[in-house]
């Protein structure tokens, strides 16, 4: 299957502003691109590229005053399958875990865990295995928290979802992410594409989404506590502790966002065979769940 994804984003900065951007797939990825994966920018400015410790391609520059947009627009190869579910297999302890998982057991900035743990022993320490417990994790937090996009609040942690029982996409993964790190299962906010792909088509204008990774049975595993269900067609661009280390936009100054549009769906005749592959290289996160005033 081939996806195409892509987006227009513009912000309106008063001054010279610098910026960090996490708009490209993630590197890990890079063999499934069949076409370059740029971040265009108008009007043109210079740009560097660097990766940074969570493996994610960050682009850094200075936006002049007045409006700057950013674009994209490419075609993946993805599998055309749900994504796959984790052996039911016990919880591997702390002791053997591998050393680059540690730090996704630890409380960050929206995933507080350690004011969760309680709570978390208490709802789920009848697990029989790693597979069912982050299942009843996923369980909970869907049925717990509303989705309702003109409720986010860009500074509502883990257990303000919880309490308020209300958020979008990343709040759903911060509280599932944290509730897991409390149980000790390892695990990593994700964000990234997810189209209507396989599902029922949703008329509201798209969004990058947020997700989490569980890592079980010596590997890492996407769940969606959202949408609790297995989907196809993710597209990474960025991982980290939490949605703060995978921002796909931090301006070091006032830069309000003017123009928004992610687009991401299969794309029909394409031949995959003949398609030039390309690794191109060429505190606010970007989406409508960061900027409710869009509203």
């Amino acid at each position: 299957m081939i996806i195409r994804a892509g987006y227009k984003i513009a912000f309106e900065c008063a001054a010279q502003t610098p910026m960090l951007l996490q708009l490209n797939v993630h590197p890990s990825r890079d063999a499934d691109l069949l076409s370059p994966d740029i971040v265009r920018v108008s009007p043109a400015v210079p740009m560097q590229s660097y990766v940074d410790s969570f493996d994610n391609r960050v682009t850094r520059l200075d936006a002049p005053p007045g409006i700057i947009t950013f674009s994209s627009d490419f075609l993946i190869r993805d599998s055309g399958l749900p994504e796959d579910t984790p052996d039911d297999a016990p919880l591997a302890p702390v002791t053997v875990l591998p050393v680059d998982t540690l730090r996704f057991l630890l409380p960050s900035r929206y995933c507080d865990s350690d004011g969760l743990s309680d709570f978390a022993w208490g709802k789920f320490a009848g697990a029989a295995s790693g597979a069912k417990l982050v299942q009843a994790i996923c369980d909970f937090v869907h049925d717990h928290v509303q989705f309702d996009y003109g409720r986010a609040d860009a500074r509502r942690c883990a257990s303000g979802a919880l309490n308020e029982g209300v958020g979008v996409c990343r709040d759903f993964a911060h509280l599932a992410i944290a509730l897991c790190r409390a149980m000790n299962v390892p695990a990593r906010y994700c964000a990234g594409y997810l189209g209507d792909i396989g599902v029922p088509p949703n008329p509201d204008p798209m969004d990058f989404s947020g997700w989490f990774e569980a890592f079980l049975t010596g590997r890492w595993y996407s769940f969606d506590a959202r949408h609790n269900v297995p989907r196809i067609g993710r597209v990474v661009m960025a991982y980290g502790r939490d949605a703060a280390d995978a921002a796909l936009s931090s301006a070091f100054g006032p830069a309000p966002l003017r123009t928004f549009e992610v687009t991401t769906y299969e794309e029909t005749g394409v031949e995959c065979a003949n398609s030039p592959t390309s690794a191109a290289w060429p505190d606010a996160p970007t989406s409508r769940e960061y900027f409710p005033q869009r509203q």
